[in-house]
C-alpha cells in the first residue's frame, strides 16, 4: 500500500472517529452520561469496548514478539484471559460490580470502593493508585500508536506522539465515555477482521497448513541457541523446562499475572456499571469470549510462527527480532 493511499485510509478513519465523538458529545447530558453512560449502554457496544480496551496497543504491539519468544506456552495466558478476563469477570465480578454501583450511585471505581466500605480513605487510596499507575499503562498505549504513525507515514516520533494525543483527546474529552465506546467498538471490529485476514494470510504465505506449521515448528526445535536453552527453552511447540527461569516468566509473571490480573484494571472493571441490567451481561459474554480469543490467539500464532516465515528462512534464521538466530 502507497503512503498516499493509507493517508487517505487513515483520514477517513479520522473523520469516522470524529462523527462518533460527536454524536458521544451530543448524546452527554450530564456527569453521569460522561463518565457512565447513563448507566443504559448498549451490552454489545460494551463488550466491544471492553474487548477493545483489554486488547489495546500494548499487546497489539508487543504480543506478537512475547509470543515468539515463549512459543505455544502463551496459548495458556489466552485461555485464562478468555476465561477469567471475560466469564469469570462478567458473570460473577460484573454481576456484582453493576449492582453495587447502582446500588451506591457510584460513578467511578474508587468512588464504588469507598461507599461500599464506608470509607474516604479507602477511596482516596484506590485513587491515588490510578492516578499514579494509569499514566504508566497510558504511555505504552499511546507509545504503540505513535510508533505506528512514525513508522507508516515517517515522521518523527515526537509529532507523531503529539499528533496522537490530540487525536485521541479530542474524542475523550469532547465526547465523554460514549465518545470512547463508540470509537472503541469501531476499533474492535476492525482489529477482529485485521487479526482474521493476517491469520490467514500467514499461512497462505508460508504455504502450509495449521497442522504442518506446528510440526515444522516441533522440528527445529534443536535449533534453539545454547543461552536460550540455558534459562530453560525447549522449542517453540514445548513448555519452558518446569521451574527454569523462562518457565517462572512465562507462567507467573504473564500466563498467571496478566491472566488473573486482568481483574483489577478499573478501566474494565467500571464498564460493568455502564449497562442497565445483569442479564445484558450474561448476553454478551460470547461476544467477549469471541472477541479476546480472536486477537489474542491470532496474536501470539503469528509471533509462534515467526521463525518458519519465509524471509527468516532465507536468512537462514529460527526467530525474529526477539533474539532468536
Amino acid at each position: 500500500m502507497s503512503t498516499l493511499t493509507l493517508g487517505i485510509v487513515v483520514i477517513i478513519y479520522m473523520f469516522i472517529l470524529a462523527w462518533l465523538g460527536y454524536i458521544g458529545y451530543k448524546q452527554t447530558k450530564n456527569a453521569s452520561d460522561y463518565l457512565l453512560g447513563g448507566r443504559k449502554v448498549n451490552p454489545v457496544i460494551m463488550a466491544l469496548s471492553y474487548g477493545a480496551t483489554f486488547i489495546s496497543a500494548s499487546a497489539i504491539v508487543g504480543f506478537g514478539g512475547v509470543a515468539a519468544t515463549f512459543g505455544m506456552g502463551i496459548q495458556w495466558l489466552c485461555l485464562l484471559n478468555m476465561f477469567m478476563g471475560v466469564v469469570i469477570a462478567f458473570i460473577i465480578f460484573g454481576r456484582n460490580t453493576r449492582k453495587l454501583g447502582e446500588k451506591y450511585n457510584a460513578r467511578t471505581f474508587p468512588q464504588l470502593l469507598g461507599l461500599h466500605y464506608n470509607s474516604r480513605a479507602i477511596q482516596i487510596f484506590i485513587a491515588a493508585i490510578i492516578f499514579i499507575g494509569m499514566p504508566l499503562y497510558a504511555a505504552v498505549v499511546m507509545k504503540g500508536g505513535a510508533v505506528f504513525i512514525e513508522q507508516m507515514f515517517h515522521i518523527d516520533l515526537h509529532l507523531a506522539l503529539l499528533i496522537f494525543t490530540l487525536i485521541v483527546a479530542a474524542y475523550v474529552i469532547t465526547g465523554g465515555i460514549k465518545g470512547v465506546l463508540y470509537t472503541d467498538a469501531l476499533q474492535a471490529v476492525i482489529m477482529f477482521a485485521c487479526m482474521l485476514f493476517l491469520l490467514f494470510w500467514f499461512y497462505r504465505v508460508m504455504d502450509m497448513g495449521f497442522i504442518e506449521a506446528n510440526r515444522k515448528l516441533t522440528e527445529i526445535a534443536p535449533l534453539v541457541p545454547e543461552r536460550f536453552k540455558e534459562v530453560g527453552h525447549q522449542g517453540w511447540t514445548a513448555m519452558p523446562v518446569t521451574g527454569s527461569p523462562q518457565w517462572y516468566t512465562l507462567v507467573t509473571s504473564l500466563i498467571l499475572g496478566v491472566g488473573i490480573g486482568c481483574l483489577a484494571q478499573p478501566q474494565l472493571v467500571v464498564r460493568f456499571m455502564m449497562v442497565e441490567s445483569t442479564k445484558q451481561l450474561n448476553r454478551v459474554v460470547l461476544i467477549g469470549c469471541v472477541s479476546d480469543r480472536d486477537r489474542r490467539s491470532h496474536l501470539s500464532c503469528r509471533g509462534i510462527i515467526e521463525p518458519l516465515f519465509p524471509e527468516n528462512r532465507r536468512r537462514g534464521c529460527i526467530g525474529s527480532h526477539q533474539g532468536y538466530g
